[in-house]
């Protein structure tokens, strides 16, 4: 369900009859029968005590009428947010059409056991993720050490780079968990400075393809060791500047640059596009792969946590697939500047869209 669904809703619930309105309906109809019966007995010479009698029985099964019906869905709600403290989040409560305060409070009860069993599900996810993650690292620096303590290989400088390698892998995990916590936290301020475009992302490019090319290593926050996909940079004017925090828009480029090249066919290319944005020191970056694309029904999804691509085969070689976080990570740091971020058009590949807006006190 969508915020505006949900603002309609919460809406439709506003305009209805509410309970105070009705239990002071309930009062008035109770009083008008009692007085309407107290004339037929004036006029009829009824005996008062049995018109009283029969004013007092037919007020009080008005009353259970309108009670059960305010009653039974407070039962209702009990029941479900009992179940939810005891950790099942399964249950809805019925009536969330109403169009009064139980209504509202139904829609309430229902959206807040939505968000709790997604909260439910990614933290399954992330540790199920990381325990994977996590594994095969630590399964790989416990062998190569322990053919080294048991004298099966010597501790040269390859099997050491080996455990290195692996020992590095832990440290991206561990780095993507802490940019996880300071994104739910919000605990992370942006150091902004003007710079200039094509050294700063040339920088970004060469160290991708030294950890990838040279030592096989993951670039930015991935894992891939691809070798066979060419980086190309393409940045006008030559002159551009721009003005945004470094280190948070590396990290942004850096985890395109990694996603974009897993997916990538053989000798494939990956590039990075810069032009300058609408308002002053303002960017717009582009990464663009020749893979195999995301279907549009999947855009919304790209930059959802622990979202691994809906795609057949979403993986080129050399991937592992990553925990699914580093897009989502990208989003964040993106948002952080106050900028957008999105899947565009592209008659070939994945094409992501970055708008940054520059200098605060330039926005317009």
């Amino acid at each position: 369900m969508g915020p505006g669904l949900r603002r309609l809703r919460s809406g439709l619930g506003t305009v209805g009859i509410s309970i105070k309105t009705k239990l002071i309906a309930l009062v008035v109809t109770s009083v008008l029968i009692t007085c309407g019966l107290a004339l037929v007995a004036i006029r009829t010479g009824a005996e008062l005590r049995y018109i009283t009698v029969f004013a007092m029985i037919t007020t009080l099964l008005i009353t259970q009428f309108v009670a059960h019906g305010l009653t039974a869905p407070l039962d209702e709600m009990n029941t479900v947010a009992k179940a939810i403290s005891h950790g099942d989040y399964t249950g809805r409560v019925s009536g969330a059409d109403r169009r009064d305060e139980l209504g509202d409070l139904a829609t309430t009860i229902n959206l807040m056991a939505d968000d709790l069993e997604d909260v439910d599900r990614n933290r399954k996810e992330l540790v199920a993720n990381v325990s994977h993650e996590l594994r095969t690292p630590i399964a790989a620096l416990r062998a190569v050490l322990e053919n080294v303590v048991d004298g099966v290989s010597a501790a040269d400088p390859e099997t050491m780079r080996t455990a290195l390698k692996q020992t590095e892998r832990l440290s991206r995990l561990v780095e993507t968990l802490l940019d996880l916590s300071r994104l739910d936290n919000g605990v992370v301020t942006l150091k902004s400075r003007r710079f200039e475009v094509w050294p700063y992302l040339s920088g970004v490019l060469k160290e991708a393809n030294l950890a990838a090319g040279q030592r096989k290593l993951p670039s930015g926050s991935g894992s891939h060791t691809r070798k066979d996909v060419h980086l190309h940079l393409d940045v006008s004017p030559p002159e551009l500047t721009a003005h945004a925090d470094a280190e948070r828009l590396h990290q942004v480029v850096a985890n395109l640059i990694d996603n974009a090249v897993k997916h990538s066919p053989p000798h494939g290319r990956v590039t990075v596009r810069a032009r300058r944005g609408p308002d002053a020191e303002s960017l717009v970056l582009e990464v663009q792969d020749e893979g195999p694309g995301i279907p549009r029904s999947e855009w919304h999804k790209v930059f959802e946590r622990f979202n691994r691509g809906g795609v057949p085969s979403p993986h080129g070689p050399g991937s592992d697939g990553g925990t699914g976080l580093g897009l989502a990570i990208a989003r964040w740091a993106v948002e952080l500047h106050g900028g957008r971020i999105g899947v565009a058009e592209s008659a070939r590949g994945c094409r992501i869209l970055i708008t940054l807006p520059g200098a605060p006190e330039r926005r317009g």
